[in-house]
């Protein structure tokens, strides 16, 4: 099955041992990129349920870093041990519980036993038991037994309310975990295994916790909270761990000498800082300990140096950060943003060197303001949808290649996550061809007064990577919101309808400037107004050849000839107003689908109109979401939303929303797919790339089908096999430096062989200082250097002897 859109930013990802990759968990995948190109090179596949955590098996020596191995889990109750250099699955343990979480101490610290054997390895996980229908589910943390696949009966570190993201230390010596108020901390045996015992810690707080982090050297633990205050415990589990005791035998309660510790929390002392307006979702120790990283909804990464409590920013990231992750090259590290984007930054200047972007998730505005656009746009010849995003843009994805083309910016603002929204972005459109977008933007009135409804065109070209901006209209439709704009598949030509009571008709058109008559200007004028009896208009629709457009004014069809602005004929007369309606490809026929306005409708409807009879040929009573129509022949697909029905049984409280695929003369539908999240979701015919999608031909369309939550599918309208992705990944071509070159260079490369070439000698009335000039990695050897010396302060005397 060809899938897509999925998420990037999850869970955090894992760096390879030599940061050439980087694995991300991809739903029921993880897919693994390139650093220095950013694209990627191969995904493993396996897993039934979304992928809960990947982990990378480090290095033990230098040479053991072209080994790539990682351990993966997932909420299918499996946890997997992949190659991911070949991709090839090595082993799979099934332990029948939903797990969450999982972290593996043994990897930070391998050991050996007196015999020279390896010791068994055990990962931590947090599970979930899924109980009979009524009973909830149980949650806790676990340790499995990875050598002998199994769970170690009897161990249970923690029980808790609800599934929960459990943390390592960078040695692996401590691992924690974060529950409402406060934190739980086990201190991991030295010599792990079945039978042994665990210390825990408990760190307490005044408001609710939502991440942590371990120092890598010291007992110095880091916590952030929903207010933005970061918590640094200092000396945590002095007492407990050490199994050292105050004088009296009993823990030292004293708040003098232990400043900021609550109750009888195991700590020295506890300090707090505060910079962030929001919730802190991102705390991470650099490598030698000496920085703390954080970051939250404002965008800006935030360095804190841990002994002066001094910071530096990386500010306008442009999204709210998820997770900071550094890899084995301490100067590559990647921050997860929530726009499903992960920046690679050099470090330590946090120069963001490139991007792994994802589609881009619906907007958390989308459900706070009404007619905020959310309904991604398709272009079916390129394979191309537009997707409204964050901060006023449109991303351009490429449905095949399952990545980002480029971005357009409809208004300027930086991200500001306390900002009121102050501009919605309503709407987005694409001609056939795709050589002009048009949106619209309304600016919110502010105490009730400025509110500004603005209409533009756009010049995109090749691939979408250049859109300019054409024309600017303001106030197209006075004060009214508008509701559709549709183009003319023949020619430029467009239509916009208003909930104010018209249309109008807009054209492209070159003039020639007055001063020079060689160049154009070329601009979107109006040329014609139309309206039905001030009834609101809320879509349009041209046909194929563009000779007739189709306005819907409330609950009737209106039929115009788009050139000479007259009305053709009045069809129809729903129950509710029209919503949606589209010519069906060359034939005779239109479908439209009528509703209320509200997210509850009493009688929805799907009709086919025949346009010789003008008169309805068949209908349905469907909640239609979206419809779609074949370019060439007479097929159309529609989304129809489950609407249980008071009267209904239980049962359709839980029914699938569907797909079906008609032919526009007969009633029968000819396929039917059963999805889900079709809320706000979008389908579309496109045309297919046969070196892209097995089993399709160019001349082919295959069903694209994207849900509420950007996720989408490819279907095959024509059979009932499915269609899958060509794999046609990157090959992995490190053209980026690392390390010691991506500081100082390249060092030259030295031959093994001896080089005989001779020191040539410097006349005696040169200074011999010279000998030594240059970098010192550029002088020859000292042998060879000392005699060439030596020889250069001797005189020169000819050789005739009396």
């Amino acid at each position: 099955m060809f899938t897509g859109g999925k998420s990037f930013v999850s869970l955090p990802p894992a760096f390879s041992n030599d940061a050439k990759r980087l694995l991300v968990c991809t739903g029921n995948t993880v897919s693994i990129f390139s650093t220095s190109t950013g694209l990627q090179t191969c995904e493993l596949e396996g897993h039934e349920a979304q992928v809960t955590s990947v982990i990378v098996v480090p290095a033990t020596n230098p040479t053991s870093k072209v080994l790539c191995y990682c351990w993966t889990s997932s909420l299918d109750g499996k946890i997997r041990y992949w190659d991911f250099a070949a991709p090839e699955l090595m082993k799979t343990i099934d332990i029948r519980f939903r797990i969450h979480s999982m972290v593996i101490p043994s990897l930070l610290h391998p050991r050996n036993d007196s015999t020279g054997k390896l010791p068994d390895l055990y990962a931590y996980i947090s599970t979930e038991d899924v109980k009979q229908e009524g009973k909830p589910s149980s949650f806790g943390i676990q340790k499995c037994n990875l050598t002998k696949s199994r769970i170690v009966g009897g161990v249970t570190l923690a029980e808790t309310r609800k599934p929960g993201h459990v943390t390592i230390s960078p040695s692996g010596k401590y691992i924690g975990t974060c529950e409402k108020r406060k934190l739980r901390i086990w201190e991991i045996p030295a010599k792990d295994s079945e039978h042994v015992g665990y210390k825990k810690v408990r760190l307490h707080h005044t408001r609710s916790i939502t991440t942590m982090a371990f120092h890598p050297t010291e007992r110095v633990v880091a916590a952030g909270d929903v207010t933005g205050r970061i918590l640094l415990w200092r000396g945590v589990g002095r007492e407990t761990f050490s199994n050292s005791k105050s004088s009296n035998g009993r823990m030292n309660t004293d708040g003098e000498d232990r400043p900021g510790v609550r109750d009888t929390d195991d700590a020295d002392s506890c300090t707090t800082w505060h910079w962030h307006s929001s919730e802190v979702n991102v705390l991470f120790f650099s490598s030698d300990g000496a920085y703390l990283y954080s970051g939250g909804k404002e965008g800006v990464l935030v360095v804190w140096q841990l002994d002066t409590g001094k910071k530096k920013f990386l500010p306008r990231i442009g999204s709210p950060l998820l997770y900071f992750i550094n890899s084995p090259d301490p100067t590559l590290s990647s921050i997860s943003c929530a726009d499903n984007q992960i920046q690679l930054l050099r470090m330590p200047s946090m120069e963001i060197l490139r991007s792994i972007s994802g589609i881009k998730l619906p907007s958390s505005h989308m459900d706070m303001y009404e007619g905020f656009g959310s309904v991604v746009v398709f272009n079916p010849t390129a394979g191309l949808i537009a997707v409204p995003a964050e901060n006023y843009r449109v991303q351009f994805y490429s449905l095949f290649d399952d990545r980002e083309i480029s971005q357009v910016q409809i208004c300027e603002r930086n991200h500001q996550p306390g900002d009121e929204i102050t501009v919605k972005v309503n709407l987005v459109a694409l001609s056939r061809d795709g050589s002009t977008m048009c949106t619209v933007e309304t600016r919110l009135p502010e105490e009730g007064i400025g509110s500004l409804v603005t209409l533009k065109f756009w010049v995109c070209g090749s691939q979408k990577k250049q859109v300019s901006l054409s024309t600017v209209i303001y106030e197209p439709h006075r004060d009214a919101e508008i509701s559709c704009i549709a183009f003319r598949p023949t020619g430029n030509m467009a239509v916009s309808s208003s909930h104010g009571g018209d249309f109008k008709v807009w054209v492209h058109r070159h003039e020639l400037t007055p001063k020079d008559e060689t160049v154009q200007r070329s601009g979107w004028k109006c040329h014609a107004v139309g309206s039905y009896k001030k009834k609101p208009m809320s879509t349009a629709a041209f046909s194929s050849d563009g000779s007739v457009l189709a306005v819907a004014a409330d609950k009737v069809i209106t039929l115009w000839d788009p050139d000479r602005n007259t009305l053709l004929a009045v069809i129809g007369d729903s129950l509710e107003p029209i919503t949606n309606l589209t010519f069906i490809g060359k034939s005779e026929y239109l479908v439209s689908a009528s509703a209320s306005r509200g997210s509850k409708s009493s009688n929805p409807q799907l009709t086919v109109w025949s346009m010789s009879k003008l008169c309805v040929a068949w209908s349905y009573r469907l909640d239609i979401e979206a419809i779609t129509c074949s370019m060439d022949d007479s097929t159309f697909a529609v989304l129809a939303r489950s609407k249980p029905n008071g009267s209904a049984d239980e049962s359709s409280q839980h029914a699938e929303d569907m797909i079906l695929l008609f032919n526009a003369e007969k009633a029968v539908p000819l396929s039917v797919w059963f999805v889900s999240k079709a809320q706000g979701g979008g389908l579309s015919f496109v045309s297919s790339d046969e070196d892209k999608v097995s089993g399709t031909k160019a001349t082919d369309e295959v069903l694209a089908y994207i849900n509420g939550a950007r996720e989408y599918v490819l279907l095959n309208p024509h059979s009932e096999q499915d269609i899958s992705r060509q794999r046609g990944f990157t090959n992995l071509d490190d053209t980026d430096t690392h390390g010691y070159a991506s500081v100082y260079g390249e060092l030259p490369e030295f031959s093994l062989k001896a080089d005989q070439t001779a020191f040539p000698s410097m006349p005696s009335g040169k200074t011999w200082k010279g000998i030594f000039s240059g970098p010192s990695h550029a002088l020859p050897p000292l042998p060879k250097l000392c005699s060439d010396f030596l020889e250069s302060l001797l005189e020169r005397r000819s050789g005739v002897v009396e």
